[in-house]
């Protein structure tokens, strides 16, 4: 029988209108969850955010196959949830539908553009959900919300019946209250293995002095406790430039997306927040040079970073550069946020890598996210650690 969600699901930019029964049994019995609004849905247009978009397109015709898989594991779908447009920003503000509540900061975003899909779980209206992320919209959207969320390798899960961003660096994420059931989404949709321990923890200096003071604060006894109770050893690195690596992101990205949507940029001339419609355009005016000298760069940075995650190792740092923004701030022309955002998040994303943020701080009683890196295929060692981290954290609370 269907079972209501939450009492206020719009509040939390979900929409359980759209409702699946599970199809089989499994390990996700009894859990319920969500899906992005970028997840093809059988019989309903999937609006990715944007009302032009749902206007030009079609219903889909079968479930993104990620939502058969959690479903046939015993999972009840019980709606969608809220997106940036065309998930192609990190606020967490639509200008056409609004901006989910934040449960854990009122007043504030919940974080772009798996904005509803991390306010759904964080307001417990769902055990769990699914969102995508290319540029940081689990990892910011879980620090923003205090909820784990999970960016596995690019590749692992498939992303057909997902609307494309940028398919180079897209992958379909995961949110959860609980590490368990972060576990337990992972064991469903990532490929068959097992966890192998983490090695060395390398902390990235630039990543952590781009953070506010107050995000740096929470989260470094957090990640020396973590570093105890894995028994690693931490490796401090400085001088890296990370603002550097951000370009060659942004230039592979924006060209990526220009080819997803241009043409139907061009074709249907969809109302769109600005600043979203200048990003997308602006992949348009990037030169063949610029993209070649941006691959170069890339692979310069990959090598960099896989020198980290060998054997092992895991990079630590803070999964966002504050607390989540007051509403508003993504109106604004200054895309200082962003910048410092991408800092962060570009390292996975730019490289194919899994990252994991748990909610393991507060500043000033908004949470904050510590980030893990791990190796290409490493999924489930961050899914494993998250686990025991969660448990020791129980331990020492008490029930």
């Amino acid at each position: 029988m269907r079972r209501a969600p939450c009492d206020s699901p719009a509040r939390f930019g979900l929409d359980p209108d759209v409702w699946r029964p599970p199809s089989g049994r499994g390990p996700l019995d009894g859990l319920r969850f969500a899906a992005k609004e970028v997840f093809d849905m059988a019989g309903h247009v999937t609006r990715s955010g944007n009302p032009d978009w749902q206007r030009t397109h079609a219903p889909a015709v079968a479930d993104a196959p990620a939502i058969t898989r959690l479903l046939a594991a015993g999972a009840e779908l019980c709606g969608r949830t809220l997106s940036d447009e065309l998930a192609f920003s990190l606020a967490g503000e639509n200008l056409h539908f609004g901006a989910p509540h934040n449960p854990r900061a009122p007043g504030r975003v919940s974080g772009g553009s798996s904005s509803g899909s991390a306010a759904a779980v964080a307001g417990g209206c769902v055990d769990f959900s699914l969102g995508t992320d290319t540029s940081g919209s689990v990892r910011i959207p879980a620090s923003y919300c205090g909820i784990h969320g999970m960016r596995p390798t690019h590749g692992a899960i498939s992303t057909q019946g997902v609307t494309p961003l940028a398919p180079s660096f897209d992958t379909v994420g995961w949110f959860a209250r609980d590490a368990c059931v972060l576990q337990a989404v992972g064991d469903v949709l990532l490929p068959s293995g097992k966890a192998s321990g983490i090695g060395q923890m390398t902390v990235l200096a630039d990543a952590w002095s781009g953070a506010t003071k107050g995000v740096a604060a929470a989260l470094r006894p957090a990640m020396e406790k973590l570093a105890g109770l894995a028994g690693v050893a931490v490796h401090e690195v400085e001088g890296l430039a990370l603002a550097e690596w951000v370009r060659p992101y942004r230039i592979l990205q924006s060209a990526e997306v220009w080819r997803s949507h241009g043409d139907w940029f061009l074709r249907t001339s969809p109302a769109m927040a600005p600043e979203i419609a200048a990003r997308l355009f602006a992949g348009s005016q990037l030169t063949a040079a610029e993209i070649a000298e941006a691959h170069l760069r890339a692979d310069e940075v990959r090598a960099v970073v896989a020198a980290f995650v060998s054997d092992g190792g895991v990079i630590c740092l803070p999964s966002a550069p504050g607390v989540a923004p007051p509403l508003g701030v993504s109106r604004l022309p200054d895309d200082t946020t962003r910048m410092l955002v991408l800092v962060q998040t570009c390292i996975a994303g730019l490289c194919g890598l899994p990252q994991v943020s748990l909610p393991l701080g507060e500043v000033h009683g908004m949470p904050v996210g510590l980030g893990l890196i791990a190796g290409k295929g490493r999924d489930r060692d961050l899914l494993a650690l998250a686990v025991a981290v969660e448990a020791h954290r129980r331990r020492i609370s008490g029930p």
